[in-house]
């Protein structure tokens, strides 16, 4: 599932291309909005919101969609071949003088009025990489629920909107946490929040996404996808183990060395 980073960096990039321009051509195929046309109307903005992405028009219109675990927009120049995907996996397409933005496989696909935008991403934390972020506020909100494991807490996005998968396990290891400490046995939350926006942070800028501080393939990584593989620090087989409620689980990996169960 993209990140936050990558929700970020593709919002700036359809920001680039789409904000202050015409739509000369809008194409939206899913079931409740295959009749909507915003042609005329001008992009004001698009920006992330988490993992959430909102493409505003002087309409007082917003285009809501969301990536999921496989989603994506791509931007192609006029009369360029597009290679996202076969024509049934698009969901909506942008188009502009200069710009035709392709969504593929997006999850969620939504329009609504500007002023209602809360109702779609009203329920999400503070977003670690966006002008609302509010440490205290995302720490008041995990501590809510202090009996729940720092792994799955991390990854609530009612807690604090942005960190995926990725983000969760490397910064667990990097802090020497196991993922199913329980939140009131986390001594340093401030510091685990603050490095877990720190990795996002740093990631804003290019698309290797790494922790290590290493972009060549192979080596981004500490323990996300590394299951049964040898630690980088300490030569431990990394462990692996799913966590979360049924509907919301993701594979965990851990370093049963470094990042030792709670005792």
């Amino acid at each position: 599932m993209p990140e936050g980073d990558t929700v970020f960096r593709a919002s700036r990039s359809m920001n680039k291309a789409l904000a202050n321009r015409v739509l000369t051509s809008t194409d939206f195929r899913v079931p409740q909005h295959a009749t909507a046309d915003l042609t005329g109307q001008t992009v004001t903005e698009v920006v992330p919101r988490g993992k959430h992405m909102l493409t505003r028009t002087d309409a007082g219109l917003t285009l809501h969609t969301h990536f999921k675990m496989e989603g994506t927009w791509h931007l192609y120049k006029p009369d360029t071949k597009w290679r996202g995907g076969p024509a049934h996996e698009i969901r909506a397409v942008l188009k502009n003088s200069a710009w035709t933005a392709v969504g593929y496989r997006l999850a969620i696909v939504e329009l609504l009025p500007t002023s209602e935008e809360h109702l779609a991403v009203g329920h999400l934390g503070p977003d670690l990489l966006g002008p609302d972020w509010d440490l205290d506020e995302a720490l008041a909100r995990i501590n809510a629920r202090p009996e729940l494991a720092i792994g799955e807490a991390l990854l609530d996005q009612r807690n604090l909107a942005g960190i995926g998968n990725i983000y969760k396990n490397e910064t667990l290891f990097l802090k020497g946490l196991h993922p199913w400490t329980p939140v009131n046995r986390v001594q340093d939350l401030a510091g685990v929040v603050t490095l877990a926006q720190k990795l996002l942070r740093l990631n804003c800028e290019h698309w290797a996404q790494s922790t290590t501080g290493n972009t060549a393939p192979g080596q981004r990584r500490w323990v996300i996808s590394r299951g049964g593989q040898p630690c980088r620090r300490c030569g431990t087989r990394i462990a692996t183990g799913m966590q979360g409620e049924p509907e919301v689980e993701r594979f965990t990996y851990w370093c049963p060395h470094c990042q030792p169960e709670p005792g």
